[in-house]
């Protein structure tokens, strides 16, 4: 898998005046069984999270509230999301860099992942993803 697979998620949203209601099943609307669901809150402007990759795990985003803007890497392809609409999220498929930036204050995103925390399925070091995706000279 690489960046090409990174691709839009959309999920199905009830409206109703008052509000909407928007929900997500596993291996239906996100494309894996889902082990884990995390969020993050509080970002400030310009904050960078990310900066990694996994080995095996799968992950999907949806920016809450804010905007979120992702870049993913391959060692091949890099690829650039933003993401606004929280019915709109990323999938983020195994040995696939990514960078996520929030441009504006209280960005709010959820994350889906298809496994349990296990820092050993992270590569936190862009060179090592690289070497580890045969990748030379990126």
């Amino acid at each position: 898998m690489g960046a090409s697979d990174c691709r839009l998620l959309e999920l199905p949203t009830v409206a109703a005046p008052e509000g909407d209601l928007t929900f997500a099943e596993a291996r239906k609307h996100v494309p894996f069984p889902i082990e884990r669901v995390f969020y993050v809150y509080d970002v400030p402007a310009g904050a960078q999270r990310g900066g990694h990759a996994h080995r095996a795990l799968e992950e999907a985003v949806f920016c809450l509230a804010g905007r979120l803007d992702a870049v993913v890497d391959d060692g091949a392809e890099r690829r650039s999301f933003s993401l606004t609409d929280p019915r709109l999220g990323l999938y983020l498929p195994p040995m696939v860099w990514h960078d996520l930036s929030f441009p504006q204050p209280g960005t709010i995103y959820v994350a889906f992942a298809s496994a349990h925390y296990d820092e050993s399925d992270y590569f936190r070091d862009h060179a090592s993803f690289l070497e580890a995706a045969g990748v030379t000279g990126g």
